[in-house]
């Protein structure tokens, strides 16, 4: 079972985001951006007790395979984590859907067998905190598997990533930065990358500021 910690239990809170997010971005625009199949790729494998940071409106639930014994979802968006109700309810696993934030997360120490981010440490308040924190809940040797979009490598689109993150993109997009780099957080937060895939998203079309993404496995060592 997950525990309470002494944490507010919403301190996200960005409902017009939310709102648009829940009611436009669906299985169906998900598909068309080509994130469904990287979705699929993300969790393919996964097993046993399984926690999701930033479970958004519940995306991933439905790609879960049967051999997770139960996911523990962690959203701290209110409007967010309601619209992921009903997504819960229909998954194939057993999902629960808890109040959170990804820097103090609710759960216990050494508690889970794999650890999920997708689209996530673009928007957390402070990343080198929120993967301190996945790497506490995880038991030493467990696979934390991520989807996350970052820097892009070449100087010219980068300078446009942060001059979008030093101006309107975070408020605008629920807290998002475009500028981030996944890989070297994850480095720097203990973790090593087993398995990294560079890609573009979506596939085919101009490369936006947000189009340079990563997809890969990290694990948590076991000394």
């Amino acid at each position: 079972m997950w525990q309470r910690r002494n944490v507010p239990r919403t301190t996200v809170h960005h409902p017009v985001f939310a709102r648009l997010y829940a009611r436009c971005y669906g299985p169906a625009a998900d598909r068309r951006a080509g994130v469904a199949a990287l979705r699929d790729e993300l969790l393919a494998g996964v097993s046993g007790r399984v926690i999701e940071v930033g479970a958004g409106s519940g995306l991933n639930f439905a790609r879960y395979p049967g051999t997770v014994s139960e996911v523990v979802a962690i959203e701290p968006e209110p409007t967010l984590r309601e619209a992921a109700r009903t997504a819960a309810a229909q998954a194939e696993v057993p999902v629960d859907l808890v109040p959170g934030v990804a820097e103090a997360l609710p759960v216990k120490s050494e508690a889970f067998d794999c650890a999920v981010v997708s689209l996530v440490l673009c928007s957390v308040r402070d990343a080198r905190r929120a993967l301190a924190e996945l790497r506490r809940v995880l038991r030493p040797g467990a696979e934390l598997r991520f989807l996350e979009h970052g820097r892009a490598p070449g100087r010219g689109l980068a300078a446009v990533q942060w001059s979008l993150d030093h101006t309107v993109w975070p408020p605008l997009m629920g807290g998002c930065h475009t500028c981030r780099d996944p890989l070297a957080e994850l480095r720097t937060a203990g973790f090593e990358v087993v398995r990294v895939r560079r890609l573009t998203v979506p596939e085919r079309g101009p490369t936006l500021p947000w189009s340079p993404a990563v997809l890969g496995r990290a694990r948590r060592p076991v000394g």
